[in-house]
């Protein structure tokens, strides 16, 4: 038996086979795509694909290999990424190792050979699914494929990859309590470039223990899954503001909206890549932002206003408070990888 065919099982029945690389073992996660065409190492450790099958629909993924400095985390924390073709010579200065050779060490399975194009306009056209990838040209029953399937469970992913225990960054700027749901390490070195002292919390931390550091701002991260599952994070937020200044990027946007009195829904298939237009509603310039998410801010409260929507669908891409400290954007300023045109956010937030 060859272990290293493998084959994506969608939960609606749709199958891709193709190759298995990296550490090879059967998973479950939820297949999503992303549109960058360079990053990959920053998207394999990005925290907020927790409990994702990672789609790059850029064909040729590892050609320049992977350099431990750019992680954007200590671990990957997604299911699985495939890949249309995996590059096994990398060729750059900065190599340390393949990206094969990467999974390998980390854990992850990766799949190649299969038609990404066609499983992308799969999940464009039904949306975001569920699914399996099974290893060794095992053969699975219906029910055996429907029981794995169901049998994924992400509302947990934020107590995955958030901070275990509360630390601090030394610095002699504003002084930021940041709540970490699953951070990229890019969020926190802008936010020490502008040598803020950063005391970094777990998703756990209370009201009462922010206000212990008095901080000048309170910062609340990016990270996996849906808002709606992480309750006690909101209740936290909403005993910050009007007390403190509050901003967040990312899953913090959303918290920040449910916070505020908004709800929060589910995209079809998530804004994932390193390609997507916001437009600043106060200026009317465009921006190019690098996106992960799959959920967005909506019926915003009467006393909140937009500040940046999606141009290519008109989502809400960034929320402001007309008389408290509140301000929040989906996309990602940092830019790791990315487009670094709106790194001047996390000026704004410090102002």
């Amino acid at each position: 038996m060859n272990t290293n065919v493998a084959e994506l099982i969608l939960e609606n029945g749709e199958r891709f086979k193709g190759q298995a690389f990296g550490d090879v073992h059967d998973t479950v996660g939820e297949a999503i795509f992303t549109t960058a065409m360079t990053g990959y190492q920053e998207a394999i450790t990005d925290p907020s694909f927790a409990g994702q099958i990672v789609v790059m629909t850029y064909p040729l993924i590892g050609n320049y290999g992977i350099n431990l400095e750019d992680n954007e985390s200590e671990k990957p924390a997604l299911k699985a990424i495939v890949v249309r073709e995996k590059c096994d010579y990398p060729n750059n200065f900065r190599t340390e190792m393949t990206l094969d050779g990467f999974l390998k060490q980390e854990g992850v399975l990766g799949l190649e050979g299969i038609d990404t194009r066609a499983l992308t306009k799969t999940l464009r056209t039904k949306g975001v699914m569920r699914g399996i990838i099974v290893c060794g040209g095992k053969e699975l029953s219906d029910s055996e494929i429907k029981e794995r399937i169901e049998s994924l469970d992400n509302s947990k992913v934020v107590s995955e990859v958030t901070a275990k225990e509360k630390y601090l960054i030394k610095g002699s700027g504003k002084n930021v309590a940041f709540i970490d749901l699953g951070a990229k390490r890019g969020i926190l070195e802008n936010l020490k470039k502008r040598n803020c002292n950063i005391h970094v919390f777990p998703a756990s931390v209370t009201a009462d223990e922010i206000f212990d550091v008095e901080p000048d701002l309170v910062f609340i991260s990016n990270g996996p899954g849906d808002p709606l599952d992480i309750p006690e994070v909101t209740e936290t937020v909403k005993k910050l503001i009007g007390r403190v200044k509050v901003c967040g990027i990312c899953m913090g946007h959303l918290i920040i909206g449910l916070a505020l009195g908004g709800k929060t829904e589910k995209l079809k298939f998530g804004h994932h890549g390193e390609n997507h237009p916001v437009k600043d509603l106060k200026t009317n310039k465009i921006y190019i932002s690098a996106q992960n998410h799959n959920y967005v801010v909506s019926d915003l409260p009467e006393d909140v206003e937009p500040w940046f929507i999606n141009v290519n669908d008109n989502t809400l891409e960034g929320l402001r408070h007309k008389t408290l400290p509140v301000q929040s954007v989906q996309f990602h300023p940092e830019a790791s990888g990315g487009p670094l045109d709106s790194g001047y956010i996390f000026d704004e937030f410090l102002k």
